[in-house]
């Protein structure tokens, strides 16, 4: 089996976006060549405090919203600081133009765009015993670098597809 050669776009805006912007940005991106997988980092956005005085009780951030993205709904659970999008080889150079020219038009403040490998492309002994303890019934090879080690994938990962 050939190995696709891949390499992540790493979109770092100078704010926090909010809910309708990463829709826009996020809509916008997966229109363009040779996306594989893209990431969604940022502050998490909790339904119920988890520690202190004021635990258990319930958190009503307003950017915790259900944003669609290409038709799907997705929960946003993270104030958005960061995107990384891996992308084909190939497509680079014409991706990254567009992926500023996208950038230039939806954002009034500055960002930057890296290219480089900022995701895990190994699987690691955590995502393999998540198979051994029923944790996965299957890992999927193409969510390395994307699921915290400590939560099941089907928690955290969206699949947005056509």
């Amino acid at each position: 089996m050939e190995q696709i050669k891949a390499i992540d776009v790493r979109i770092f805006p100078h704010r926090r976006l909010k809910p309708a912007t990463t829709e826009k940005i996020l809509s916008e991106l997966l229109d363009l060549e040779g996306i594989l997988r893209f990431l969604v980092n940022g502050e998490s956005l909790p339904n119920v405090v988890g520690y202190g005085p004021a635990r258990g009780t319930s958190v009503n951030h307003p950017d915790r919203k259900i944003i669609t993205v290409k038709g799907k709904e997705v929960e946003l659970l993270v104030s958005v600081g960061e995107i990384v999008v891996t992308i084909r080889h190939e497509n680079l150079e014409e991706f990254v133009e567009k992926t500023k020219a996208i950038l230039e038009e939806t954002l009034n403040f500055g960002f930057d765009v890296g290219v480089g490998i900022f995701t895990r492309t190994k699987t690691t002994v955590s995502d393999n015993l998540k198979i051994v303890y029923g944790i996965e019934d299957e890992f999927d090879p193409s969510l390395v670098g994307l699921v915290d080690p400590k939560t099941n994938s089907k928690e955290t990962v969206k699949l947005i597809g056509d």
